[in-house]
């Protein structure tokens, strides 16, 4: 770790995030990541897209976008995914191909929980925490809409943008669900072959030191009340796959309790059913999940879930795939 960048950091920490999040940091990650994260969360980060494959190929749109003024370069491990600088972000949402669909603003972290989950043309997918749909449409340009995908989400505003997004992105087999996900199980009992919880989270690995509001309502007792929330939506899931299917946990937080407490407590619950399975990740700046956690000993096999670190282009991210090896009990 070079000396600016340990200055840059010391000199996020001393600007206003809370003092408790940075001493519940030190405790998460190493040195490095420490200084690599509040460096991040300081730093301009470029704008990362993707060319939506329902209505357009990416050469196509990347041509569109450098006549409009646009220097578009390719993500290296996604070949449908560019970056831009920070300086033209707005004249890409002005751009007519984000405005009709062609494209989506989206960071590099979370196209790639889609793609770990590896939704296949023919499924049957189920999307618990779907809004506002960028891993959603995502999904269904990876299933060439052919399928289906049962987007959930329980906030009312928040589910009418998703149905905005989706249509505009063209999906068309998407069902939507204004529901609490934690629910949907006892309607879908071990019905879908794959599922994604991108689980509502205290946001940490989005904080931005510019944007006061991303981390003003972070408190330790926040951590506490969303843990019992993705406890509830992770039951549902796991109960909502069937026998042989694959599901994606993730979130944008670094909070072990969010992270790995919550996925250790599922495989406490349902033992052998459940095997972590391990990630292939395209991408550097990357840990494994943590395996103990103020003196609590976690399941040895959470080493295999990841943790995405924040720097110039990826936000912060934690992802555990799991494989349903068989029925589970209520």
């Amino acid at each position: 770790m070079s000396t600016r960048t340990t200055a840059a950091a010391t000199a996020v920490e001393s600007a206003g995030l809370p003092a408790a999040f940075v001493e519940r940091l030190r405790l998460i990650l190493e040195p490095e990541q420490v200084d690599q994260a509040l460096s991040a969360f300081a730093g301009d980060r470029a704008t990362a897209f993707r060319a939506n494959t329902l209505k357009v190929a990416g050469p196509g749109l990347v041509e569109e976008l450098e006549r409009d003024g646009l220097s578009p370069t390719p993500l290296q491990w996604k070949a449908d995914a560019f970056t831009i600088p920070p300086a033209q972000r707005r004249a890409l949402t002005a751009a007519a191909a984000c405005r009709d669909g062609r494209l989506y603003i989206q960071n590099p972290s979370s196209m790639l929980i889609p793609l770990i989950l590896d939704p296949q043309p023919g499924e049957e997918v189920l999307d618990l925490c779907a809004a506002p749909g960028g891993k959603t449409s995502q999904m269904a340009a990876m299933m060439a809409n052919r399928g289906r995908i049962a987007a959930v989400e329980s906030v009312r505003s928040r589910f009418f943008r998703l149905r905005a997004n989706l249509e505009r992105a063209g999906v068309a087999i998407a069902d939507t669900y204004l529901r609490d996900g934690s629910s949907v199980w006892r309607q879908c009992r071990e019905r879908f072959d794959a599922v994604l919880l991108d689980a509502p989270c205290t946001s940490e690995g989005r904080f931005r030191l510019d944007e006061p509001d991303s981390y003003a309502l972070w408190r330790p007792g926040k951590v506490r009340e969303l843990q019992r929330k993705q406890r509830r939506l992770l039951f549902s899931a796991v109960q909502s796959l069937r026998p042989g299917g694959r599901l994606v946990y993730s979130t944008c937080t670094f909070a072990p309790e969010e992270n790995e407490l919550v996925v250790d407590g599922i495989l406490r619950r349902f033992g052998a059913a459940l095997e972590i399975e391990a990630i292939a990740a395209p991408v550097a700046g990357v840990s494994s999940g943590l395996t103990g956690w103020r003196r609590k000993l976690l399941d040895p096999s959470l080493e295999r879930a990841l943790r995405i670190l924040p720097d110039e282009l990826m936000e912060g991210f934690f992802v555990c795939r799991l494989f349903k090896r068989a029925s589970t009990p209520d």
